[in-house]
């Protein structure tokens, strides 16, 4: 007697297993329990460097603002200025003071260059801020500082320098009377600051060699006062 032909796909748990396939045959890809654990591991990881990401972007130091480098008392002492002295900017003797704040130390210091009547004479005024609560960040390069009206606004696009702590810019000062250059590094900023006077409205001075010197004063200065 002829039996029932079974159906295709029909499920018995009595049938034994289904003879290995042939190579050539396409194979169902079957996601155990462990890949599915190391896809839920990874996702966790990718939320979690995302979140961390959006924490940063939103508070650069998460609590105080990192500081690397020393309050003094005397700039004029830690900045000599020996790269702007051998240019025709000479400083001259500084004239420090300095102030110290729960939120803010500050120490300033201004060179005065002798003054020979009908020549032309310079000024350099040099300044360290190390903020101790907040970021320095989101008002760098704008000026100009309460009691240091000098330091003003500058005209004109900033010029960006490399190689000097998280940032740093020069400006054209008022007037075209002088660059000012500008560091910022975590909490600390740093500014140096160029003017001439004289006579002759058109008198023009050797502008690349000086910001040149501006640049070098002002890596040895930052050396100075790493902690």
């Amino acid at each position: 007697m002829i039996s029932e032909p079974e159906l295709e796909g029909e499920w018995d748990t009595g049938r034994p297993a289904a003879p290995a396939q042939e190579p050539d045959a396409p194979r169902e890809r079957v996601r155990g329990p462990r890949t599915a654990w190391l896809w839920a591991l990874g996702g966790a990881v990718l939320a979690s460097a995302v979140w961390v990401g959006v924490l940063v972007a939103q508070d650069r130091f998460a609590s105080a603002p990192r500081i690397a480098y020393r309050h003094t008392a005397d700039l004029c002492e830690a900045g000599r200025l020996a790269a702007l002295a051998k240019t025709e900017v000479q400083p001259g003797h500084g004239f420090p003071t300095h102030g110290e704040h729960p939120g803010l130390d500050w120490s300033y210091c201004s060179y005065n260059g002798d003054y020979v009547d009908g020549q032309v004479s310079y000024q350099v005024q040099a300044m360290t801020e190390l903020h101790k609560k907040t970021d320095p960040e989101a008002e760098f390069g704008t000026g100009p500082w309460a009691g240091w009206g000098i330091f003003g606004g500058g005209a004109g696009t900033a010029e960006q320098v490399s190689g000097l702590g998280e940032r740093a810019e020069f400006h054209e000062g008022a007037g075209g009377s002088g660059p000012r250059l500008q560091v910022l590094d975590g909490g600390a900023v740093f500014t140096l600051n160029v003017q001439w006077f004289g006579p002759d409205a058109r008198f023009e001075p050797d502008g690349d060699a000086i910001k040149a010197a501006m640049i070098e004063d002002m890596r040895a200065l930052m050396t100075a006062l790493r902690k």
